[in-house]
């Protein structure tokens, strides 16, 4: 499906038309390093937090810079301290525009996406950027 700058900017393109839907989650009390191995290993740039079962944050490879090394963590603090909590989300049928406007809003590059309040994916500023240059 080619789409043009209009039909970004006219919002015929939803969230669930461009997210991603495979979600990598660890537990709270995993490492900062074991999810930037995580990371590294798998090419991605964000993990969600699970905290008894429920998705409760994320850290992202962002948080690496402003976080971790700005702070200066060492690589065996749990992300539980360092996770970006709660998660922002947006529904599954919202319009790409809405994506950029809520990342824009919050000084965010990753919502996660809902669907009945479940989380059934994400969508990433790289996500809007790629459906833009099409």
């Amino acid at each position: 499906m080619v789409m043009s700058r209009e039909d970004f900017n006219t919002s015929l393109i939803l969230v669930k038309d461009i997210m991603t839907k495979a979600i990598i989650s660890v537990a709270n009390d995993t490492t900062v390093f074991q999810v930037a191995k995580m990371m590294e290993q798998s090419g991605i740039g964000a993990v969600l937090v699970k905290t008894d079962g429920h998705l409760s944050g994320i850290i992202t490879d962002r948080d690496y810079a402003t976080k971790i090394v700005a702070h200066n963590f060492p690589s065996d603090t749990p992300v539980e301290q360092i996770m970006t909590s709660p998660l922002i989300t947006i529904n599954f049928d919202e319009s790409i525009s809405d994506a950029a406007k809520r990342m824009t809003s919050k000084k965010i590059r990753k919502l996660a996406v809902t669907n009945n309040g479940n989380i059934i994916g994400l969508i990433t500023s790289t996500d809007l950027v790629t459906q833009l240059s099409k």
